[in-house]
């Protein structure tokens, strides 16, 4: 039986790997993970909400980010890349890094079979330890289908949402998010 030494990355050593790479990856303390590529029904609904999210929200504080801007975790040193992220005010640096944000307060996640469990379950977890979050939008892409977690005093409450005719009241910001706009050209089998 032959044993394989997982290499261990330092957090300046995967910031170097990523600034020059041509795909992205996570960080997962000390472990580089690839990500897969999307769907076309994956990019179509991150780009509906971040377009609807823009339009909606251009003349507030509130300013939507989409997938470019890796979000930094310190409390679990992770580096990842949420669909959607929206920021009150300006978005908060890591220290000096432009590539780096701390403080959303409303992530947005369009599910895959691949990152399905990881997003509900692990992911959520680590971003509940980022003071700002309050709200989070788990999408899927091959029903229309959300569920919210909103952020109470007493820990997360959870709602879903199915059907083309709901709005999804996100209190993080103060607007409707119909879900015919998220799913906007999406088509299902």
């Amino acid at each position: 039986m032959v044993s394989t030494i997982k290499r261990r990355y330092s957090l300046d050593e995967y910031r170097a790997i990523e600034e020059k790479a041509e795909g992205r990856s996570e960080y997962r303390d000390g472990e580089i993970v690839p990500m897969a590529g999307g769907t076309l029904k994956h990019s179509r609904i991150g780009r509906n909400i971040l377009t609807y999210l823009t339009s909606v929200l251009r003349d507030t504080h509130f300013e939507p980010i989409n997938s470019d801007l890796r979000l930094w975790i310190p409390e679990h040193r992770r580096g990842v890349y949420p669909d959607v992220m929206v920021f009150d005010g300006e978005p908060q640096l890591n220290g000096e890094r432009l590539d780096e944000v701390l403080n959303p307060i409303l992530i947005i996640e369009v599910l895959s079979a691949s990152t399905a469990d990881y997003d509900q379950q692990s992911k959520f977890r680590m971003y509940r330890s980022i003071e700002s979050f309050s709200e989070y939008l788990l999408v899927e892409q091959d029903e229309p289908f959300v569920e919210r977690y909103s952020k109470k005093d007493k820990g997360w409450l959870l709602s879903d949402f199915s059907g083309l005719k709901l709005s999804i009241s996100l209190d993080s910001v103060s607007i409707e998010l119909p879900i015919a706009e998220i799913y906007r050209g999406v088509v299902f089998e």
